[in-house]
């Protein structure tokens, strides 16, 4: 599954950053960011429209995403 189908306040761990294509410079942010395998993640809220931006929590930090770059991240909830 990917980050931007995580349910809210669920707990998953990242297994995966996707690159869309080769070179993906959003996938590679998103690496230097902390969305490492092992590293566990939690989906805190949707934006009002769409639900666009999500917020996310890796480790104490907190980052807003887009749909598309969220989808990027492959996940693993939590058991």
């Amino acid at each position: 599954m990917t980050l931007s189908e995580l349910a809210l306040h669920r707990p998953a761990t990242v297994t995966a950053v996707v690159d869309a294509q080769p070179h993906d410079t959003i996938a590679r942010r998103l690496r230097e960011l902390g969305f490492v395998p092992g590293e566990e993640v939690t989906l805190v809220a949707r934006g009002p429209v769409g639900g666009e931006p999500v917020l996310v929590q890796v480790g104490y930090t907190r980052f807003a995403l887009r749909l598309s770059e969220a989808a990027r991240v492959q996940v693993e909830v939590a058991a």
